[in-house]
């Protein structure tokens, strides 16, 4: 479908796809160059396809499946705006008071980034079902990862960060298409996808995530 040598705004959405899950780095261009032949050949190797830096069907196909249709913003490398964090309300748990915390509440399903006690930004959260639950409690980020295929269920997990086994903060391609008529499989699932990238950018190994009605 793609190769090294093309031109043209499909090798840009390539680009901005590979960009959104950590393979590529940088301004996204209309040429496939050696940085497009090297990202396309890791994000092969590493879901077990021919690392042959060409775009075949396959590979399209599970780039497709990870990602979201780049923004025009985007696609013209304009860096997104942090919103600007002012008087919010949240389910303020004093567990989430002191220190660096994602407080997340099951009741008004939101994630709010909790920075000694003072609220920065928050976004709406899903969780998972009656048969699959997300855990509750004090936990911490034990290990964070972009580009992530869950081994239970072959489904994507981009920026996850990963707090109490399998279960992880991440953004959901699912979530932001159906909404709360689906569930997770345990997991604190995002839908937007702004918000959970500058969230994982942010974090770090250690903070805590505290998850409460």
């Amino acid at each position: 479908m793609l190769r090294p040598g093309d031109n043209g705004s499909k090798v840009r959405s390539l680009q901005a796809r590979l960009r959104q899950i950590g393979w590529f780095s940088g301004d996204v261009s209309d040429h496939y160059g050696s940085r497009t032949t090297e990202a396309v050949k890791g994000f092969q190797a590493k879901r077990g396809l021919a690392a042959t830096g060409v775009v075949d069907e396959t590979t399209w196909n599970r780039l497709l499946a990870m990602t979201h249709t780049p923004t025009a913003d985007e696609l013209a490398n304009v860096k997104a705006t942090p919103k600007p964090s002012g008087p919010m309300r949240w389910d303020v748990d004093t567990r989430c008071l002191t220190g660096r915390v994602m407080c997340i509440s099951k009741s008004t399903r939101m994630l709010t980034w909790v920075i000694d006690g003072v609220p920065q930004y928050q976004f709406a959260v899903r969780f998972g079902s009656d048969e699959l639950p997300t855990r509750e409690g004090v936990f911490h980020v034990y290990k964070k990862q972009v580009d992530v295929i869950s081994n239970l269920y072959h489904t994507p997990m981009p920026y996850s960060m990963f707090f109490s086994g399998g279960q992880a903060v991440h953004y959901s391609s699912n979530f932001a298409r159906l909404g709360y008529s689906g569930a997770s499989h345990g997991c604190v699932n995002v839908r937007d996808w702004d918000g959970i990238v500058r969230l994982y950018n942010e974090s770090r190994i250690g903070d805590a995530v505290i998850i409460h009605w």
